[in-house]
């Protein structure tokens, strides 16, 4: 955190005190004048701050000044915050503890000296400042951090297309991907919305769409894993288009692996077959078998859709339910993970790492 014009926790400052100064050469002496209030921003308390910080910031950034009322430079930042959250239209929120009144809060993120600003996103600490810094200072660290206003607005069009597609109008499907290619359109360098995009047109059967939404991800370097995992679906889809082999039933592919277990060319084939019909494990069970026996195969073609039908496989995130706020006590959890129960989905994830783990060593 960077240092500046900063108070010392539970130390008051001298407000009515004089202090001397040079001035033309001479020695003046004034008297500092009272600072005005700090505007009403949100107070937060024990009480509140699971659903005004951790839970809130999962959905929009939070920046949390910790202050006091004795505090004078506290005082000239909160003004600056309040303007600063004002111009930025909802791109982040602000919220203020008194680190007097709230010392749990204060200890848990480790105050030692106020004013201390703590930006918070997905309920998570990640960033923060120290001292009453210029307005200037103020704006470039949040812009390090903040979504711009064209990611605000492209993720609104992307929840829209999500909302039309989880009512499951396939009427509705095209007016989503519409929304989701204008949200990418706005906001191209957002590779999470582009991911998404790709992934909906798969699962749509509109694969040449696709191919040319996924080609800016894919020509990026190094390649990002995600991206690397759409393509190798794509290729599975496009190989039982295009391979005569995409048709055939799987008792035909077992009956040639079983007549030459190194028979890997059938094997890869099959996965792919496996995979355009929505039976990945079992496609990876069959990538397995051949990472098993010549782990650098075709270019480690095997191990690379592994781990893109692993990459694929993981759940998302899933995004804030403000509604099971309040479940710790008092909502701290800044100095570690909390310990999540996995769902089946994930714990198939898991199962499968250490099967590639164990075949790879």
């Amino acid at each position: 955190m960077e240092g500046a014009f900063c108070c010392a926790a539970g130390q008051p400052a001298q407000g009515e005190g004089r202090t001397r100064r040079a001035l033309s050469g001479k020695v003046a002496i004034l008297r500092f004048a009272r600072f005005p209030p700090l505007p009403a921003m949100i107070n937060v308390t024990i009480e509140n701050f699971e659903a005004e910080v951790i839970e809130a910031s999962r959905t929009t950034p939070v920046l949390v000044d910790f202050w006091a009322p004795w505090c004078g430079p506290c005082k000239v930042i909160g003004p600056i915050l309040e303007k600063v959250e004002a111009e930025y239209g909802g791109r982040f929120k602000l919220v203020k503890i008194d680190s007097d009144q709230e010392q749990e809060l204060a200890g848990a993120f480790g105050i030692r000296s106020i004013p201390t600003c703590v930006l918070m996103v997905g309920g998570q600490p990640v960033d923060g400042f120290m001292g009453a810094l210029p307005e200037g200072q103020v704006k470039a660290f949040l812009d390090k951090h903040l979504p711009s206003g064209e990611d605000l607005a492209a993720q609104a069009e992307a929840d829209e297309a999500q909302q039309l597609l989880a009512s499951g109008d396939e009427a509705q499907a095209g007016d989503a991907l519409e929304k989701l290619a204008q949200a990418v359109a706005q906001a191209p360098d957002n590779d999470d919305l582009r991911f998404e995009l790709v992934r909906q047109l798969i699962g749509h059967g509109r694969l040449a769409e696709a191919a040319g939404a996924l080609a800016p991800g894919l020509s990026r370097i190094p390649v990002s894993l995600r991206f690397e995992a759409l393509a190798q679906w794509l290729n599975a889809l496009e190989f039982v288009t295009t391979d005569a082999r995409g048709h055939w039933p799987l008792e035909k592919f077992d009956e040639l692996i079983a007549q030459n277990k190194r028979d890997f060319e059938t094997r890869f084939a099959k996965s792919r077959v496996l995979i355009a019909m929505g039976e990945w494990p079992a496609a990876m069970d069959e990538l397995l078998e051949i990472i098993m026996r010549d782990k650098k195969w075709d270019d480690e073609a095997p191990r690379k859709t592994y781990v893109g039908l692993l990459e694929l496989m993981t759940p998302q995130k899933p995004k804030a339910d403000p509604s099971a706020a309040g479940k710790s006590a008092g909502g701290i959890e800044l100095a570690g993970k909390a310990a999540v129960q996995e769902d089946p989905q994930a714990q198939l994830v898991s199962q499968y790492r250490r099967k590639l783990s164990m075949a790879l060593n």
